[in-house]
């Protein structure tokens, strides 16, 4: 059975960091990409960042230069640094694990950023 479990979400102050983690089990995770999304309050789910099974890495424009994707395949566990958030940062933040084939989500987690 697969599953994925996030965590490291929190409430924050604005300027402040995060990292969130996200761990698999059940599946082989280093032939998996895997991706972090965002949904906040009335807004559509967004891909915040990506990382390939080469480590090849994506991130939405608004997060650049403030987080950071990562993986271990040894823990099959996928990282995101967040530094420098911002209350438009709030959102609820779930891990997507697929390949050609497959496609899994977690259970996500809350950050919000606030005074």
């Amino acid at each position: 059975q697969v599953q994925l479990v996030e965590s490291g979400g929190g409430l924050v102050q604005p300027g402040g960091s995060l990292r969130l983690s996200c761990a698999a089990s059940g599946i082989t995770f280093s032939i998996y990409s895997v991706g972090w999304y965002r949904q906040a309050p009335g807004k559509q789910r967004e891909l915040v960042a990506n990382i390939g099974v080469t480590d090849t890495t994506n991130y939405v424009d608004s997060v650049k230069g403030r987080f950071t994707i990562s993986r271990d395949n040894s823990k099959s566990t996928v990282y995101l640094q967040m530094n420098s958030l911002k209350p438009e940062d709030t959102a609820a933040y779930y891990c997507q694990v697929y390949s050609h084939s497959h496609n899994f989500w977690g259970q996500g987690t809350q950050v919000t950023v606030s005074p």
